[in-house]
């Protein structure tokens, strides 16, 4: 096996990469895997790709396998060649414990449908995500960054029923400014941090809290009731409406390389920890405007600490150092989500995220 891979890494010249680019495959890995519940892309392109955030780079698209793009769990994924390029590709669909078949049929002259011994096989599990999905869940639709446009222009709660100036799940609110009577759920936020540029210090965008879910129940102008369905904290006089975002998060995403040059900063941290390591969620200050997208994979570089020289008494900045690796899940405007996947030592806000193979 390992002189078989070691074959395969030296062929593997991805067309339009440079030698400096190569696509390197890990040592001892398997020629066929069968994926399980609980494993991600990333899981997998880490064990398989010594970058493994060129994910797309090796992944082959199998025209012989239904939605080639998708892989699930009971699949077998292995390593093919094609046009003498080692790549990637899901070989079979499983057809264990994890899938589901079912009979098909087809209508005779007489409209009488009779079941063929041959059986399609349906997915009980949904696709692996990118990422395990338990470590993002409560910033899919909930948090969300805002620019100052659309925080001035967000319609918000004037009141709840008999004055009340706290809600929850189960009261009336009414709220004033633009709704539309075919959107009926909404999300409640209070306004959190404002963001600024680190580099620039231009105003980025302030951070949205999610407070809870609310149905629109009557519309007058531009006061709507909304009898509140769901609420993580108390509700109050002021708080933001918005349009449900449950579809902002892309669905599947892939692990992928961010632009080149770009270079961005950690500006916040969820739960407000000191030091970051992995599985934290932070925010970055890139965002669609630099051309992240979600699955992007970042290298973040701790800045050194201040030390005083023991000889002549300057105080000396130390190096960057190797932090970890953060993938995008979620993106905005001037602002990204980000997931911490690997971290070599504790990270801080002001850290620096470029891309990986820089």
């Amino acid at each position: 096996m390992r002189k078989i891979i070691a074959a395969l890494i030296t062929s593997i010249v991805i067309t339009g990469m440079s030698w400096a680019d190569e696509l390197v495959i890990n040592e001892d890995v398997p020629e066929r895997y069968v994926v399980v519940k609980g494993d991600t892309l990333w899981d997998i392109a880490a064990m398989y790709l010594q970058d493994p955030w060129k994910w797309q780079d090796i992944w082959y698209l199998n025209p012989q396998v239904e939605n080639p793009h998708l892989i699930y769990p009971g699949d077998i994924i292995g390593l093919i060649t094609v046009d003498g390029q080692t790549r990637l590709t899901r070989l079979t669909q499983g057809e264990n414990a994890n899938t589901l078949k079912i009979n098909t049929g087809q209508a005779d002259e007489n409209g009488v449908v009779k079941l063929r011994p041959t059986a399609r096989i349906t997915p009980i599990f949904g696709a692996i995500p990118a990422i395990a999905r338990e470590h993002i869940e409560g910033f899919l639709s909930g948090n969300r960054i805002l620019s100052t446009q659309e925080l001035n222009s967000a319609p918000y709660i004037i009141s709840g029923t008999e004055g009340r100036v706290i809600m929850g799940a189960g009261d009336t609110v009414f709220g004033r400014g633009e709704f539309s009577s075919s959107l009926p759920v909404y999300q409640i936020y209070r306004m959190g941090k404002r963001y600024k540029d680190p580099f620039t210090k231009e105003g980025i965008g302030f951070e949205a809290i999610e407070l809870g879910q609310a149905r629109l129940q009557d519309l007058e102008s531009d006061i709507a009731t909304f009898l509140i369905e769901r609420s993580n904290q108390q509700i109050g006089i002021s708080d933001r409406i918005l349009p449900s975002d449950e579809t902002t998060l892309d669905t599947f995403f892939y692990p992928s390389e961010p632009p080149k040059d770009l270079v961005g900063a950690i500006v916040d941290v969820a739960r407000g920890v000191k030091f970051i390591g992995q599985f934290d969620i932070i925010l970055l200050n890139v965002g669609e405007r630099e051309g992240v997208e979600a699955g992007n994979i970042f290298r973040v570089s701790r800045f050194g600490d201040k030390v005083r020289d023991p000889i002549n008494n300057q105080k000396i900045q130390l190096p960057l150092e190797d932090g970890g690796l953060a993938m995008v899940f979620r993106v905005f405007e001037k602002m990204s989500y980000a997931l911490v996947l690997e971290s070599k030592i504790p990270m801080r806000i002001g850290d620096r995220v470029t891309n990986p193979g820089f």
